[in-house]
């Protein structure tokens, strides 16, 4: 009888633990909220308008990304409801960004 060692294949290399964004952006610890995370994400993090918009702009393209990975034909109707109310919900978060802003401190 033979022994089979196997290795493990190498894994990829780390990345921004909110967006998955390639690069080494340190460990993540529990304790400090920005461990882990890309500048992008840290910037969306601060409450700002610009955050907000980053944080949206992020969200969004995570759930379109995950519509554009759906096999059209062989997609269950359940999970065809799912991406198209998460594209919606996007789409609808984005466009509010755009919308005029009015009463006090509007730009």
């Amino acid at each position: 009888m033979t022994a089979i060692t196997l290795t493990p294949a190498p894994s990829p290399g780390p990345g921004c633990t909110l967006c998955a964004a390639p690069g080494d952006f340190g460990p993540h610890d529990p304790v400090d909220p920005h461990s882990g995370l890309c500048p992008a994400c840290v910037t969306a993090g601060r409450p700002t308008r610009e955050g907000l918009e980053s944080a949206v702009v992020i969200v969004a393209g995570q759930a379109l990304a995950a519509a554009e990975s759906l096999e059209l034909a062989t997609a269950a109707p359940e999970e065809l409801a799912y991406h198209l109310g998460a594209v919606k919900r996007s789409l609808r978060t984005v466009l509010q960004l755009l919308a005029p802003v009015r009463g006090k401190g509007a730009r």
